[in-house]
């Protein structure tokens, strides 16, 4: 069974900076996406940046679109997170998650948590003002 492990977060001020990082275990067979979600206590997993896998293609969520980057080392079998201009609101469980998406990507539906089949169990991200 393969196994996404994030890694990476911890605490920031806000304003600064974060990298996440996203390793599998081993090659994920029939997925194209990898994405990032985030949770806070109480509310529902959203979508804040996916990468299609093969052709690079990315999308980002308005509220970090500019300030957020995803990118992939294939080689590696790993996603990245790089997160900058942190804001307090941006502290939440950051959890990686891969999954085959057959739609459009200039579509938020890529973002949409049940595109999704595997997922990570998330790291902490916690940012202070």
């Amino acid at each position: 069974q393969v196994k996404l492990v994030e890694s990476g977060g911890g605490s920031v001020q806000a304003g600064g900076s974060l990298r996440l990082s996203c390793s599998a275990s081993g090659d994920i067979p029939d997925t194209n996406a990898m994405a990032w979600f985030r949770q806070t206590p109480g509310n529902d997993r959203k979508g804040v940046a996916a990468i299609h896998t093969h052709h690079g293609y990315t999308y980002y969520a308005n509220s970090v679109k500019g300030r957020f980057t995803i990118s992939q080392d294939n080689a590696k079998n790993t996603v990245y997170l790089e997160m900058s201009s942190l804001k307090p609101e941006d502290g939440a469980l950051y959890v990686c998650a891969a999954g085959t998406y057959a739609g459009r990507w200039d579509s938020e539906n890529v973002l949409e948590f049940y595109e999704y089949s595997l997922w990570g169990q998330g790291i902490p991200v916690t940012v202070s003002s």
